[in-house]
């Protein structure tokens, strides 16, 4: 593997090859970024530029728009509260706040290097642990995926913020959502004889209209008290401290390297994806803190564990798609199809057989890294400038650019309707002091669920066989362990709490 691996630096370090990722990289950002665009779409629109390119150069480029993408999320989410992809979801937790702090280059800055990160660490998984990574996944069958999906869905009790019954609420809420439409037997379900809703909700317009419209509906709310007296919001300021930003990653070794590791795990298993490695994280990031309580205030802690681990999937995920042909998520489903285009079938035999171009996949992950911060730390000062855009102003033009992104994933004007009506649940939810993480994990996982349990019951009828597979029981234990442990703490932090509340009571 290690010639394997200078032959594919000699053909990636080529100028016109390196001008491929450096462009991927940055187009990445710029998609990650903007609401609503994901770097799903960004790797959606640039597929096509690949169909005169060789193997290699058609991957290189791919791969500068993986990488940039999961790292360009932290933008819009710091400065505008709003993930720029669902796999930057718990970064709006404290990068937000951190913003309104008066922080947002800080905030910037720590999301970039933990990315950075985040994808050497999980660069090294891929090529020291790959093969045993890919061998280990092999021995997920239904029964093992189903009870991985139910113990991510457990992490609802730890993002819950003490509100363990909102929250379970909130992510049943989400996975009746999936029930919309066909079911595996092509049985209509809770279409409401509406032909729309016969082929279900998708997950972007959804996603968008929760947390984005929510946060825009927000901040018309908060107009009017901007307006009348001091002006509260993120502070304008771009300078990136960058000497107080490595005192808070050298302080948060641990944390970078177990949200890396979590996240190039995560991405290894095939059906999951960033999303659920950010959930997971942020969530043992939390658990293991000593102060969690502070987790959503606005600490490095919690923007380190959220883009370390996302950014980790970006090596983590090839192992599924390269070894075993099982693409782990919709970005990896279309880098297969750069391959297949290419007459390159992945699978268990491409690392004995393509070892360059596997190779060159590698050296592509590590070159896209550097470029990323390069990127980013030229980029920063000028993303950061949004916040100096009034909100009468910045409102409407991300709400456009919403609907915009909805519009673009199918062409099809539903889903701009899908965005706002669940803008609006997710607001009254917001209201109702409802989290909101919850039902959108439901949401990404419902389908996925539905799927793996009935595949499994089909192979067999025994609901036994859950509990009495090594791996299956391993993860149903953890998500009992998971919920147990959320509510000692959710005690803990209200017993914790309540004397500071006697204290500010008195006269």
């Amino acid at each position: 593997m290690g010639e394997s691996l200078l032959q594919a630096l000699t053909q990636v370090g080529d100028l016109y090859t390196l001008s491929l990722i450096f462009a991927g990289v940055l187009f990445g950002i710029i998609g990650g970024s903007i609401p609503g665009f994901t770097v799903t779409m960004a790797i959606l629109v640039v597929f096509p530029f690949t169909f005169s390119m060789d193997p290699v150069s058609g991957i290189a480029l791919m791969v500068g728009v993986f990488v940039g993408g999961y790292s360009g999320g932290i933008v819009s989410g710091v400065m505008l509260g709003i993930p720029g992809t669902p796999s930057s979801i718990t970064t709006v937790y404290d990068g937000y706040p951190m913003a309104k702090k008066g922080e947002p280059g800080r905030a910037l800055g720590i999301g970039m290097f933990a990315s950075f990160f985040g994808t050497l660490i999980s660069i090294l998984m891929l090529v020291f642990f790959g093969p045993l990574i890919a061998k280990f996944s092999m021995n997920f069958r239904p029964w093992e995926i189903t009870a991985l999906i139910v113990f991510a869905l457990t992490l609802v009790a730890g993002l819950s913020n003490g509100a363990l019954l909102k929250g379970l609420m909130a992510a049943a809420i989400g996975l009746f959502i999936t029930t919309v439409g066909f079911d595996r037997n092509s049985n209509l379900r809770f279409d409401f004889g509406f032909e729309p809703l016969s082929d279900g909700f998708e997950i972007l317009p959804v996603m968008i209209g929760v947390f984005a419209f929510s946060q825009l509906m927000s901040n018309v709310q908060s107009l009017g008290s901007e307006q009348s007296g001091k002006k509260e919001g993120i502070s304008t300021s771009l300078k990136i401290p960058y000497r107080k930003i490595i005192i808070d990653l050298s302080r948060q070794k641990i944390n970078i390297i177990r949200s890396s590791i979590i996240g190039g795990l995560v991405g290894a298993l095939p059906g999951t994806g960033g999303t659920v490695a950010n959930f997971l994280s942020y969530d043992q990031a939390k658990k293991l803190s000593r102060d969690p309580s502070k987790y959503g205030t606005g600490i490095p802690d919690g923007i380190i564990a959220s883009e370390a681990s996302n950014s980790a999937v970006a090596g983590g995920a090839f192992i599924p798609t390269l070894a075993l042909g099982i693409p782990g998520d919709l970005p990896m489903a279309i880098m297969m199809g750069v391959l297949i285009l290419h007459g390159i079938t992945p699978g268990p035999l491409m690392f004995e057989q393509n070892p360059i171009l596997v190779g060159s996949i590698y050296a592509s992950l590590l070159i896209a890294a550097f470029v990323m911060v390069f990127c980013q730390i030229l980029l920063l000062r000028w993303f950061a400038k949004i916040s100096k855009v009034p909100q009468q102003i910045l409102v409407p033009s991300v709400l456009m650019l919403c609907a915009v992104g909805s519009f673009a994933l199918n062409n099809n004007l539903f889903d701009v309707w899908v965005l706002f009506i669940f803008g609006i649940l997710g607001y009254l939810l917001w209201k109702a002091a409802v989290p909101l993480t919850p039902l959108i994990l439901g949401v990404v996982l419902g389908n996925n669920l539905e799927t793996q349990m009935f595949r499994a019951l089909e192979l067999d009828p025994s609901w036994t066989t859950f509990f009495t597979r090594p791996f299956s029981a391993f993860f149903f234990a953890l998500a009992l362990i998971s919920v147990v442990f959320s509510i000692l703490q959710n005690r803990r932090i209200a017993h914790t709490l309540k004397p500071k509340a006697t204290i500010e009571a008195r006269p």
